[in-house]
């Protein structure tokens, strides 16, 4: 049973909803995707050097990972509620405070700690959320808490380049409004009460001893996805607006190109897997991602970029139904085992995010190429669709093997 505050009643689903999706909006959306438009800007404007840019697009992703590993454990002491309330104002703070260049570590600081708030809120906002959605209308609900990511991508795409005209600081704190206006809407909306998130210790389990071949094998995968979607996520429009000389504008329309394949991502992926399984959608999802992620380096021409760009945007958020469908077929008993796999599976995401972020940044920072960038994505993609075919085969030759008689 689910209290309310003396005095207030409970938000409708479709609030709470809002609220979920005000929060994906703001955490991730806009506070990890709208830096990438940004990157030209704050090096043309001498805010930072090229790679100290690069370096600050990673301090998010590195804050993701944390925000992702203490949304546990802090949701076990204090009100989800709360927590989410709490860190979209974090977000929001951040975004003001990146309007003063005071130093690279200054900016690094709140780089990270808007990429925590995104972790958190990423890892509680839909299980804060659907228990508060009928079971009829979860899958509805849950497609548009995620659909957030996409239409902030979509939004910093459009917006970056309009608030650019006015100046940097003006940029950043446009966003910062942006985001308050979403803090504020999704405040009241929040469910007064909640069950919160299995705490942090089963999720060591399944990641650690307890966690079968298949699954283990899954989490690898799943990283090295994450490693191979860094390259557009950080050097997209910079590899558009300076490696090929077309200006900022022409970068972030191909990020609004990325903006809306996040968006029917999720629900395109779903829709395949209903129809094949998800296994095959899955190892489906790698070949099509590997040779999207490379088209950059092969070929600079509009239709093959915008493509790219489509493509690799749906898989952003569209990657993650098909692992969490694959973790639910690799654990039939569900409860608690399925939870903390999918936390296991969460953390190695971030994880290869975050690695694949410092790794590739510090590459660029030593090399200063954007081709070899979008070659090592695509070969990390590769190798998980070739872990995902090995461990596939080695279940089928499990499942054929006859018993030892007694």
């Amino acid at each position: 049973m689910t209290a309310t505050l003396p005095g207030r009643s409970a938000p409708s689903a479709w609030r709470a909803t809002l609220s979920g999706l005000s929060a994906t909006l703001v955490g991730i959306g806009l506070a990890r995707f709208a830096y990438t438009p940004l990157i030209p800007a704050l090096i043309t404007a001498r805010w930072f050097d090229p790679a100290q840019a690069v370096y600050l697009g990673a301090a998010n992703l590195a804050g993701y990972l944390a925000g992702a590993l203490l949304a546990p454990s802090i949701a076990a002491r204090a009100a989800a509620a709360t927590i989410l309330r709490l860190m979209m104002a974090l977000a929001t703070v951040a975004f003001f405070a990146c309007a003063f260049p005071l130093s690279f570590w200054w900016f690094f600081i709140w780089r990270f700690a808007s990429g925590l708030a995104g972790g958190a809120l990423m890892a509680l906002a839909a299980p804060t959320v659907l228990p508060h959605v009928p079971a009829s209308r979860r899958g509805l609900a849950g497609g548009a808490i995620f659909t957030g990511v996409g239409l902030g991508i979509a939004a910093s795409g459009t917006l970056v380049p309009l608030l650019l005209r006015l100046g940097l600081v003006e940029t950043w704190c446009g966003l910062g409004v942006l985001a308050l206006a979403l803090t504020v809407l999704a405040w009241g909306g929040w469910p007064a009460a909640v069950n919160p998130p299995q705490p942090a210790p089963q999720a060591r389990l399944e990641r650690g001893t307890g966690a079968s071949v298949p699954v283990k094998a899954l989490y690898a995968e799943y990283a090295l996805n994450a490693f191979g979607l860094v390259p557009h996520m950080v050097f997209l429009v910079d590899f558009i607006a300076r490696g090929l000389g077309r200006g900022i504008d022409s970068g972030t329309r191909y990020w609004v190109l990325f903006g809306l394949g996040a968006m029917v991502g999720p629900m395109l992926a779903g829709a395949l897997a209903d129809r094949i399984g998800f296994g095959p959608a899955l190892r489906l999802a790698f070949a099509i991602q590997a040779a999207a992620v490379l088209v950059p380096a092969i070929s600079r021409g509009p239709a093959a970029l915008g493509a790219s760009s489509l493509i690799v945007g749906a898989f952003v958020p569209g990657i993650v139904p098909l692992v969490l469908g694959r973790t639910h077929e690799l654990i039939p008993a569900g409860g608690s085992a399925r939870q903390a796999a999918w936390s296991g599976a969460t953390t190695a995401f971030a994880l290869g995010q975050a690695t694949g972020a410092y790794g590739l940044s510090f590459l660029f920072a030593r090399a200063g190429g954007y081709d070899r960038l979008f070659e090592l994505g695509a070969s990390a993609i590769v190798f998980a669709l070739l872990i995902d075919l090995i461990a596939a085969r080695g279940r089928s030759a499990t499942r054929r093997a006859p018993a030892r008689p007694a």
